[in-house]
């Protein structure tokens, strides 16, 4: 936790008055009692006041002040604004971007580039009525913004399940030639002709009843898998009043599947395999919410209400990007899953933190009765114990 901005986590707290007429359990303790059950893996509320009473006095210097109640730790999950933990979560995310910035990915290409997907994750509807998606299911989406270089989330939005993909792009502030990534069911045409005027790019497929009309054609090697690179125009009516610019279209077909794409962007100067192998890296989106449901507590929560669900899906995410800040500032060739796991172990250990993540192998102790003198010819006697019934 030293790698964590206290001083950014307090203005967050007073932005929101966080710790107003609290006793207890301040904000920085609530923050870090969660953090501990995100590292450990608790699965309730029990389990983490179970755990933490468990560690008796090694709780203070850690910077809790005291075993929290499950109670008290259900009212501030109910009551603390979930804001104050997603404003920081996006402080940490701004410091592994500049962390991050330099970081290769698998296209060769100076601009920043994002994946933009979401993830469903299912609730009961008994229990989370708020969170209506189906008939009889709730459901919570985890919008995600990720970048390519680090594979970090820049940007995550948290809607119901009702709410379609879609609609996220009217959400977004785009960087002015960088790359976003995504696939069909963000086709838009209006909202991605908004994108264009901001002067970025977009890669994404396009679909079977999509209607064009060619103007040029350029040449391409087919040993590389392309089939055309294509410039075009939308020839419906409303596509084409929607997005009247032109637009790249390139066809490729997988070598491993034999899968045949079709990508549109309106990118007109980077190599048509360059797109290709750009829109092969928005799978790193999918690894990433893979990752998150197998090594994060964002599928079982410890509150029902929405107030709750949310400051525990930003305290998640807080606490991966930490570890990846982490990762980077100590120059650590481990994986994200193998720190995550180490820590787990040894959150209260009193060691350095480089060595323990490291796995260098500390310094061998000298027995304890090494300053004791030796009788001569004692250790050197076979002693035999014998018992008898």
């Amino acid at each position: 936790m030293d790698e964590l901005p206290k001083y950014e986590f307090d203005r967050c707290v007073r932005r929101y008055l966080g710790n107003k007429h609290v006793r207890t359990l301040p904000a920085y303790e609530h923050f870090l009692v969660l953090a501990f059950a995100q590292l450990t893996y608790r699965e309730s509320l029990r389990d983490i006041e179970t755990c933490l009473r468990a560690m008796g006095s090694k709780l203070y210097h850690s910077g809790i002040g005291q075993p929290t109640a499950r109670s008290t730790l259900a009212d501030a999950n109910e009551k603390r604004d979930w804001r104050i933990f997603s404003d920081f979560a996006h402080v940490l995310i701004k410091q592994a971007t500049q962390l991050y910035a330099d970081e290769p990915f698998g296209a060769e290409l100076e601009q920043a580039a994002y994946a933009l997907d979401s993830t469903t994750i299912d609730l009961c509807l008994s229990l989370f009525p708020w969170a209506k998606f189906r008939r009889r299911k709730a459901a919570i989406k985890l919008h995600t913004l990720l970048a390519l270089r680090g594979n970090f989330p820049t940007v995550v939005i948290l809607t119901t399940g009702k709410v379609h993909d879609v609609n996220i792009l009217d959400e977004l502030t785009y960087e002015p030639g960088s790359f976003y990534i995504a696939d069909r069911g963000y086709l838009d045409f209006a909202r991605l002709h908004r994108l264009h005027l901001s002067g970025a790019f977009f890669v994404t497929r396009a679909k079977k009843n999509s209607r064009f009309q060619r103007r040029y054609s350029r040449p391409i090697d087919k040993a590389t898998g392309l089939r055309f690179d294509q410039t075009v125009v939308l020839s419906g009516f409303y596509s084409r009043q929607q997005y009247p610019e032109a637009l790249r279209r390139i066809g490729f077909r997988d070598p491993q599947t034999g899968k045949s794409l079709v990508f549109l962007t309106n990118n007109f100067t980077e190599p048509a395999l360059t797109i290709a192998q750009l829109y092969r890296c928005r799978w790193q989106v999918e690894l990433f919410f893979k990752w998150i449901k197998q090594h994060l507590r964002i599928k079982v929560f410890y509150g029902t209400s929405e107030n709750a669900v949310r400051i525990q899906v930003w305290i998640a995410i807080s606490v991966y990007v930490l570890v990846a800040i982490v990762k980077k500032r100590l120059h650590l060739s481990a994986s994200l899953y193998t720190i995550l796991q180490i820590l787990s172990l040894s959150l209260f250990e009193k060691m350095p933190i480089l060595q323990v993540l490291s796995q260098q192998t500390p310094p061998p102790s000298m027995p304890d009765n090494h300053n004791q003198p030796c009788l001569p010819g004692f250790f050197n006697r076979t002693v035999v114990w014998s018992a008898s019934l």
